[in-house]
C-alpha cells in the first residue's frame, strides 16, 4: 500500500512541478507585461472570481464528494452503472455550471460591483480608480468563460483519478500556463488593453484542458454522452455531500475574496502583492500538499468501503508525515529567501525593485500559514474519505469568521500585509480544528513516534533556517546584481538550505525508509 501511494505521490508531484515551473513562467511574462499597477490589479481580479467558483463547483467539493461516492460505484457495482453516473454527473454539473457562467457574463459589473466595492464607490464619485470598476467589469465578462471549461476539466481529472491515472490530470494545467505564455508574448503586447489579450488566453487555456483529457476519458471507457441526472441515486448522493463541503473547502478561497475586496479601497498595487506572493506559496502548496492529498482521498475511500479502520489511520499518518516533512523545509526557504526568490523571478520590465519589496513584505507573512494550508489539503480527506461533509463545514465557516475578523483587526495597521497575515492565521486555525476533530473520534490518532518524528523536523528545519540566514548576502546587493549574479547566488542558497536540511534529518535519524514503511503498521 505504501509503495503504491509514494509511487502515485511521486507522479502527481512530478507532473505538478512541471506545471508550476510553467506557471512560474507564465507569472514572470505577465510580471514583466504588467509590472503592479492598475493594469495587473484588473487582470488578477477578473482571473481571481472564475477561479474561485471553479473551485466550488470543481476542485473543491464537488472533488471531495464525487470521488468517494464514485470509489464506492467502481468497487460494488458494474461498468454500466458507473458510465450511467458519470454521465449524469457531468450533464447535470455541466448544465448547472452553464447557466452560472452565462449568468456572470451578463452581470458582470455587478459581480465587480460586490467584490471591487473600492472602485466602485470611485467610479460614482468620478475618483482615480473609477478606471478599474470599467476595466474589471469588462475583463470579467471575457473570463467568466473559463469556469465552465475548467469545471469540466476537473470533473473529468476527478474520475481519472479514481481510476489510478494521477499523471494526467496532474499535467493538464500545463496547457494553460502554455496558453497565457503565448498571449503574453504574442497578443497581449498588439492590444491597447494588454490585459483584454490574457483574459483570451486564459479561456483559451480552459478549453486546451479540457480537450488534452478527452483521449483518455475515452480510453477508460467514460467518454459518455452528458445527461441530467438530478434525481439519479449517485448524484443525489453527490449533491447532499457537495452542498455542505461547499463551505468547508472554500475557506481559504472566500479568505482570499475577501481580500480581493479589502484591497480594492487600498493603493494600486496591493491586490498584485498579494497575487505574486501568493503564487510563490502555491508552488509548494500544489507541489506537495495538492499532490499528497490528490493520491490518499482514493485510497482512504477505498479503507473506508473496506472498513480498515487501523490501514485508514496509518494512510493519515503517512500523509501528515509527509506533508511536516516537505512543508516545514518549504516555509523556512519562503521566510528567508522571500525577497531574493522574488527579485530572480519577477523583477523585469514593469516589476521594479519597489513592487519586489512590497511583494516580499505579503509573502513572508503568507509562509507562516503554509503548513496549516498544506494540512487542511490532507486532514479534510480523513473526513470526505467517510461521507462526513458536516464537520468540515462547522470548521471551516469558524475558520472563515476569524479571517474576517482578523482582516478587520489587521487591515489598517497593516495594510495589505495584514490581509495576508490573517489569511495565514485562519489556515492554521482550521488545520487545528480539522485535526482536533479526527483526533476526539479515533480516526487518526498519532502517537509518541509520530510526535517525536515532528519535533526532529522542526529541529532539522531551524538548522536550515540557520544555515540560510548566515550565507544570505545583505538585501541590499541583491539589487545592484545582474539578474545572472542573482540566479546563481539564489540557486546557491537553495543548495545550502537543502543540504542543510538533509543533514539535519539525517543525523535526527530520520531515514526515507521511515516514510516509506508507516502505513505498512
Amino acid at each position: 500500500m505504501s509503495k503504491k501511494l509514494i509511487k502515485s505521490g511521486l507522479v502527481v508531484s512530478v507532473m505538478t512541478l512541471a506545471s508550476r515551473v510553467l506557471g512560474l513562467v507564465r507569472d514572470i511574462v505577465i510580471a514583466h507585461l504588467l509590472g503592479a499597477g492598475t493594469a495587473a490589479d484588473v487582470f488578477f481580479f477578473a482571473n481571481r472570481i472564475p477561479n474561485f467558483l471553479r473551485r466550488l463547483f470543481a476542485e473543491g467539493a464537488f472533488n471531495q464528494a464525487f470521488v468517494p461516492v464514485m470509489t464506492e460505484y467502481q468497487r460494488k457495482h458494474g461498468d454500466d452503472e458507473v458510465r450511467e453516473l458519470f454521465s449524469r454527473v457531468a450533464g447535470t454539473l455541466g448544465m448547472l455550471v452553464g447557466v452560472v457562467t452565462i449568468i456572470g457574463m451578463i452581470a458582470s459589473p455587478v459581480v465587480s460591483m460586490i467584490f471591487g466595492t473600492g472602485w466602485f464607490l470611485d467610479y460614482l464619485r468620478g475618483g482615480p480608480e473609477a478606471e478599474k470598476f470599467v476595466l474589471a467589469s469588462d475583463i470579467l465578462r471575457v473570463t467568466f468563460p473559463y469556469l465552465l471549461f475548467i469545471t469540466l476539466t476537473a470533473m473529468s481529472g476527478a474520475i481519472l483519478n479514481t481510476r489510478g491515472k494521477f499523471a494526467v490530470p496532474a499535467l493538464t494545467p500545463i496547457f494553460l500556463n502554455l496558453a497565457l505564455i503565448a498571449a503574453a508574448l504574442w497578443l497581449a503586447p498588439h492590444m491597447e488593453n494588454p490585459e483584454f489579450g490574457l483574459a483570451i488566453g486564459m479561456v483559451s487555456g480552459g478549453v486546451l484542458q479540457f480537450v488534452f483529457q478527452l483521449p483518455f476519458l475515452k480510453r477508460q471507457g467514460l467518454l459518455v454522452l452528458p445527461k441530467w441526472g438530478w434525481n439519479h441515486p449517485g448524484v443525489a448522493r453527490i449533491r447532499k455531500l457537495m452542498i455542505p463541503a461547499l463551505f468547508g473547502v472554500s475557506v481559504s478561497q472566500v479568505n482570499l475574496l475577501f481580500d480581493t475586496f479589502l484591497a480594492s479601497f487600498l493603493a494600486t498595487g496591493s491586490i498584485s502583492y498579494l497575487y505574486y506572493s501568493d503564487r510563490l506559496l502555491q508552488f509548494p502548496l500544489g507541489l506537495f500538499g495538492i499532490a499528497i492529498a490528490t493520491v490518499i482521498l482514493p485510497a482512504l475511500s477505498r479503507r473506508h468501503v473496506d472498513q480498515s479502520s487501523k490501514q485508514f489511520d496509518q494512510t493519515m499518518d503517512w500523509g501528515v508525515r509527509m506533508v511536516l516533512t516537505l512543508g516545514l523545509p518549504a516555509t523556512v526557504g519562503l521566510v528567508v529567501l522571500s525577497e531574493p526568490l522574488l527579485r530572480v523571478l519577477f523583477m523585469h520590465g514593469e516589476f521594479s525593485a519597489h513592487e519586489v519589496h512590497m511583494a516580499a513584505r505579503s509573502l513572508h507573512v503568507y509562509s507562516i500559514g503554509l503548513v496549516g494550508f498544506m494540512m487542511v489539503k490532507v486532514l479534510a480527506p480523513g473526513y470526505y474519505a467517510r461521507q462526513d461533509t458536516k464537520t468540515p463545514v462547522r470548521f471551516g465557516i469558524i475558520a472563515m469568521i476569524a479571517n474576517m475578523v482578523f482582516n478587520a483587526i489587521l487591515v489598517y495597521p497593516l495594510s495589505y500585509v495584514g490581509l495576508a497575515l490573517a489569511t495565514a492565521l485562519s489556515g492554521i486555525l482550521n488545520a487545528g480544528m480539522l485535526f482536533w476533530g479526527l483526533y476526539r473520534k479515533d480516526v487518526y490518532c498519532p502517537g509518541r513516534a509520530t510526535a517525536w518524528f515532528v519535533l526532529r523536523l522542526v529541529f532539522a528545519a531551524a538548522v536550515m533556517g540557520g544555515a540560510l540566514e548566515y550565507f544570505s548576502p545583505p538585501l541590499e546587493q541583491w539589487v545592484h546584481w545582474s539578474s545572472w549574479h542573482s540566479m546563481m547566488e539564489l540557486s546557491k542558497l537553495i543548495g545550502i538550505g537543502v543540504v542543510s536540511y538533509l543533514l539535519a534529518t539525517l543525523i535526527c535519524g530520520i531515514r526515507p525508509v521511515i516514510l516509506k514503511a508507516m502505513d505498512e503498521g
